[in-house]
């Protein structure tokens, strides 16, 4: 008989016919574990420690850019706001209509006080301009040939006497001198007659001489304005024409920037612009350049507040009032740096309200740079 041995199992499974017979078991194999692989899901653990690291890098840059970039602590009397940096601009127009002949500068180009930046086309402003030359020699000849016909002598000129004339002459140089004026003669008032008239000939060829040489200097200073000069040291902006293009009186060839006038607007509340004057020290510091402090000065400040409507009547409505405030570059400071202006820059410009405040430490001017857009001067600041 067949004997069922309960002692081997310990966990209360019914024994199946294999074991009773004695077979060897084999291994049990989950087919749906074979059939269906098992999803990879990263461990909590390990995605916490991601968002961890995240966290600091985020909090290491933000930490970074405060400590470079942040506002230096300022002492009592001194106002901060942001602003852009600017540069006036200047149109080089057209004064008459014509067209483009040549253009001498481009865009970023320097260009100094007087260059020649464009030339009009002129060729009939000269040919009018030689026309009048030659009426101007014509006059000139007329004039000379009348001034040369008043010194020869009287003998040879072409009197024309009245009636009795020479009998009139010849009695009258026999009347005796009694000491009253004699009585003029015919030839006498002939003789007045013809001076009269050459010095009315004169008069008008030299009018006719002067008001020649008057439309020549007329067209030169035409053909002088056709030649568009820069009338600042700057950079060219903008090229707006070309070379063939017709414009009209006033048409724009160039935009440049004023390399004398570089300012920075900022605004400011009404507790503090109360306190800003004119003429005011002023520090400039550029986002570019952070360690470059650029003195500066106040040339503007608003009469009307802005960013808030022009009546109001609470307190809580004034402390909202902004005014605007410019400040400039000394001009000196820029004299032969045109190149380094570059208008648009953002930064922070600093106003001094009270006339004793110390500028702290690190608002301390810089000298000015060789080139602020150089590798050396980003490295120094």
């Amino acid at each position: 008989m067949l004997s069922v041995d309960h002692s081997k199992d310990t966990s209360g499974a019914k024994p199946s016919l294999i074991d009773d017979l004695g077979c060897p078991q084999e291994p049990t194999v989950n087919l749906l574990a074979v059939v269906t692989p098992a999803r990879d899901q990263p461990p909590r653990r390990r995605l916490s420690s991601r968002v961890v690291l995240l966290v600091l890098v985020a909090g290491g840059c933000g930490a970074a850019y405060w400590w470079f970039y942040r506002a230096p602590q300022l002492p009592t009397g001194v106002a901060y706001g942001n602003g852009r940096l600017e540069a006036d601009e200047i149109d080089i127009d057209t004064k008459f209509a014509g067209r483009i002949l040549m253009l001498h500068a481009d865009e970023g180009d320097l260009v100094r006080e007087g260059q020649v930046v464009a030339v009009m086309d002129t060729r009939d402003l000269h040919a009018q301009e030689r026309q009048y030359e030659q009426i101007v020699r014509e006059s000139q000849h007329a004039l000379d040939q009348t001034k040369a016909n008043l010194r020869r002598p009287a003998s040879s000129r072409k009197i024309r006497p009245g009636r009795g004339g020479a009998q009139c002459l010849s009695g009258a140089a026999r009347l005796p001198d009694s000491g009253n004026p004699r009585p003029a003669t015919p030839g006498a008032r002939q003789r007045e007659r013809d001076a009269q008239r050459d010095a009315a000939a004169i008069a008008e060829a030299d009018h006719a001489v002067a008001a020649a040489s008057h439309q020549v200097q007329y067209y030169k200073v035409n053909i002088a304005d056709n030649s568009l000069v820069a009338p600042k040291d700057g950079p060219i902006e903008y090229r707006v024409a070309n070379v063939g293009e017709v414009l009209p009186a006033g048409g724009k060839v160039f935009t440049m920037l004023d390399a004398s006038y570089v300012c920075m607007d900022i605004y400011l509340p009404t507790e503090e612009a109360g306190w800003v004057r004119i003429g005011s020290d002023a520090r400039i510091v550029l986002d570019a350049y952070p360690g470059h402090v650029i003195p500066a000065t106040v040339v503007f400040v608003a009469s009307q507040a802005q960013f808030t409507p022009k009546t109001v009547e609470t307190r809580d409505e004034r402390d909202k009032l902004m005014f605007r405030i410019r400040v400039r570059i000394d001009p000196e400071r820029l004299k032969g740096r045109g190149q380094l202006v570059s208008s648009g820059l953002p930064g922070v410009a600093y106003v001094r309200t009270d006339r004793v405040a110390i500028w702290p430490a690190s608002l301390a001017p810089s000298p000015p740079p060789v080139a602020w857009g150089s590798q050396a001067a980003r490295e120094k600041s």
